[in-house]
């Protein structure tokens, strides 16, 4: 909201829809998964023999 107030609410649309695209392209190239809520990650532990 601030930055609609300062600068409108379109610019405030693309920061957040960039902001969006960032988060979902970082979890696509990594491969992780969507985690609700605020729990620390819990680290996956290969068991490759």
């Amino acid at each position: 909201m601030k930055i609609a107030k300062r600068r409108g609410m379109a610019r405030a649309r693309v920061a957040v829809a960039r902001k969006l695209a960032v988060i979902l392209h970082r979890m696509w190239i990594d491969g992780s998964e969507f985690r609700w809520g605020k729990q620390a990650a819990q680290p996956t532990v290969s068991t490759a023999a």
